[in-house]
């Protein structure tokens, strides 16, 4: 029988999943699987994180792969922890050095946007710190996994034959790597297509066996360093060197009785508090829906033209973090909204692709974590005989000398993926996240919304159509979005397009726990090929 697994003519209903002794929430079902198979081994919440994190680079390398860099929230034994995983530039690239290259703005793909990778940093350092199982025993599902092949689930064939396309304008050496490890027989594989990468499994062999020094001191090291110079690029042996995950303290902004979390600069995760701080000094929602969805809107507005100005390496930014989650500053933020829709402009408050996986465990610990290319397979740029695809998180980098976000040697750019933690008088409510590229921020919004405001399950939360906002007054809804609330908008002064793929409107996973019987609710992405598994 030959099916299209792209084509629903009928809505889908999920219900919400609930349980007991653990959850993993992720965009892959075989990578839940791996997750939850760590917590029957005896593994906690992070090293269920750590496995489906490895198992994600494999099974979904369409958003995410062992090149990736990576964020996570981890609640142990009362206390919230952060972890900043994305590297920064090279120490040999600059402003000027693009520019000779011919480059008027930073290039979306090739060599020159990549930054040093850090999610195998953040497996080692997450496992070193808070893991239980021998880190070897997390990355052996993964190993496995590329070892033997698996079938290509839907979305990700969808968004391989979009990179295949993407890649193949270039024409040029540097990328012919992508295609031999990723269209081995000449095309991007297919839904249910088995495909398997012996390169991959014995790169995250030798990751697993030296505790990802292999990947940043030694002989991964050197095959990126030696690539790298062939073709012209900036990343060298002593940058990957250099780089080590960095312990951060989340920053907050109370909302509705609940501590909202992100982690801090350069991360993007000051535009959803600014948001919700905006929206918590209007006061509660209005009876009105459309009100509701308006303020919404514009508060995730404003938090986008201020992060997008002024978003970059914590020590580089000025205004400070405090200074633009002021509550004086965001109730003159909040001031501008009004009935209509406004064209943003960022404020001054000095005047005084991507894979998001959620577990938890019966102790208590829940991980947020969020590991990405940035753009899909990222770079476009494979590593020959390790299946390392490295991320094009350096497209993110302004070439304006004067901007905050200016490139620089050594220097971490704005990022878009950012986890979020909910909790309520200093206990853990639980991790959440949609993943998307620059649609992120607007999603932790609309979800956080949905929970504490709509008093949505996670699994409605989730389900719910999403707006999002490109520019000025233009507000993209997905296809499902009521026609008599895109209306009441326009009539705002919202220029509202539909449109037809919600690819682009995000992908998340949220878990809760219930603070009497500890049991765990769990809800999954229905645009994607997600998985909510629970123990």
């Amino acid at each position: 029988m030959h099916t299209d697994p792209h084509y629903y003519p009928s809505a889908s209903r999920r219900m919400v999943t609930f349980g007991k002794r653990g959850m993993v929430a992720t965009s892959q079902s075989l990578a839940a699987q791996v997750g939850i198979d760590m917590l029957r081994k005896g593994g906690n919440a992070i090293d269920a994180a750590i496995a489906t994190a490895a198992a994600l680079t494999v099974v979904e390398p369409t958003s995410n792969g062992i090149g990736s860099d990576a964020f996570a929230l981890v609640w142990v034994k009362g206390e919230l922890h952060g972890l900043n995983a994305s590297g920064p530039a090279p120490k040999s690239i600059s402003c000027d050095a693009v520019k000779a290259l011919g480059h008027e703005e930073m290039p979306a793909h090739g060599l020159v946007p990549i930054t040093v990778p850090g999610a195998p940093g953040a497996w080692a350092a997450l496992s070193e710190r808070f893991g239980k199982l021998p880190f070897e025993q997390l990355l052996a599902p993964a190993i496995e996994l590329a070892d033997e092949g698996f079938a290509v689930s839907a979305v990700a064939s969808q968004l391989w034959k979009s990179a295949e396309e993407r890649y193949g304008k270039y024409g040029t050496d540097e990328f012919a790597s992508w295609f031999t490890h990723f269209t081995p027989n000449g095309q991007a594989p297919k839904a249910g297509d088995i495909w398997r990468s012996p390169d991959m499994a014995k790169t995250l062999r030798e990751i697993a066996n030296s505790h990802a020094d292999a990947f940043y001191q030694g002989s991964l090291a050197d095959a990126m360093d030696a690539f790298s110079r062939q073709h012209g690029g900036f990343l060298r042996k002593e940058d990957l060197q250099a780089f080590k995950p960095e312990w951060v303290k989340p920053i907050s902004v109370r909302y509705r009785g609940h501590d909202i979390w992100e982690i801090p600069p350069n991360g993007s995760g000051l535009i959803v508090l600014q948001a919700l701080g905006i929206l918590e000094s209007l006061g509660e929602q209005s009876n009105d829906q459309i009100d509701t969805i308006h303020r919404r809107i514009e508060a995730t507005k404003l938090g986008y033209v201020d992060g997008l100005n002024y978003i970059t390496e914590r020590s580089s930014m000025q205004p400070s973090v405090e200074q633009m989650l002021s509550n004086e500053y965001l109730s003159q933020r909040a001031e501008l909204i009004g009935q209509d829709a406004i064209d943003p402009i960022h404020g001054n408050p000095l005047r005084g692709g991507t894979v998001y996986l959620a577990t938890a465990d019966d102790e208590g610990n829940m991980v947020s974590f969020i590991q990405s290319n940035f753009e899909g397979f990222g770079s476009g740029i494979v590593v020959p005989g390790t299946g390392i695809s490295l991320q094009n998180r350096g497209w993110s980098f302004s070439l304006d000398p004067q901007h905050p976000n200016a490139l620089a040697p050594s220097k971490r750019t704005y990022h878009t993926i950012i986890p979020g933690f909910i909790t309520k008088d200093n206990q853990a409510v639980g991790p959440f996240g949609v993943m998307g590229g620059y649609m992120q921020p607007q999603g932790h919004v609309q979800v956080v919304t949905a929970m504490l405001e709509d008093q949505l399950n996670p699994q409605a939360a989730l389900d719910m159509p999403r707006w999002k906002w490109t520019k000025g007054k233009t507000i993209e809804v997905e296809a499902d979005f009521p026609n008599h609330l895109a209306l009441a908008l326009a009539r705002r002064g919202h220029d509202i397009v539909k449109v037809a793929d919600s690819i682009s409107f995000g992908r998340g996973q949220i878990i809760l726990r219930d603070p009497d019987t500890g049991v765990l609710q769990g809800g999954t992405e229905p645009r994607t090929d997600g998985a909510v598994l629970p123990w």
